[in-house]
């Protein structure tokens, strides 16, 4: 019951993280004849977790970083600029990084998940993926989950 709850904490906060800056200009509605458009590029706002545990649902979120790669990196995330530049690499897709061949891992299984939630290019993204230890999650090719 306490990993629900924080599960559901740290969600929340990654709802008003991700959605908030959004909420400003939906509230305001336009004159149709006079509507120019908020932004010129599509909002990428993301909420990274790290924790411990199989799945998403059973692990309790020990970090979470902010990421914001439009238009321009930022966040708390503490290589976002590294980071924007990798997803911009992949096209978003998370699943697209590899492990490194030069990182050699014990077979200690002591499961690390992350999720990413929020928006990619204006799409919404949730991702989650389960590496077998800390090793396995860090000998990735990318500073995306290294926080």
């Amino acid at each position: 019951m306490r990993n629900t709850a924080r599960w559901a904490a740290t969600l929340g906060l990654a709802a008003v993280a991700v959605c908030g800056p959004l909420t400003g200009g939906a509230v305001a509605v336009p004159d149709a004849a006079h509507a120019a458009p908020s932004s010129l590029y599509a909002p990428s706002a993301l909420v990274l977790t790290i924790g411990h545990g199989d799945n998403a649902a059973a692990a309790t979120p020990e970090r979470a970083v902010t990421l914001n790669c439009a238009p321009s990196a930022s966040g708390t995330h503490p290589a976002a600029a590294q980071a924007c530049a990798e997803l911009r690499g992949v096209g978003g897709d998370f699943g697209a990084f590899k492990a490194r061949d030069d990182v050699w891992c014990t077979k200690l299984y002591d499961p690390v998940v992350v999720t990413v939630q929020g928006v990619w290019q204006g799409k919404r993204v949730s991702y989650e993926q389960t590496f077998g230890n800390s090793c396995a999650k860090d000998a990735l090719n990318s500073s995306v989950f290294a926080f």
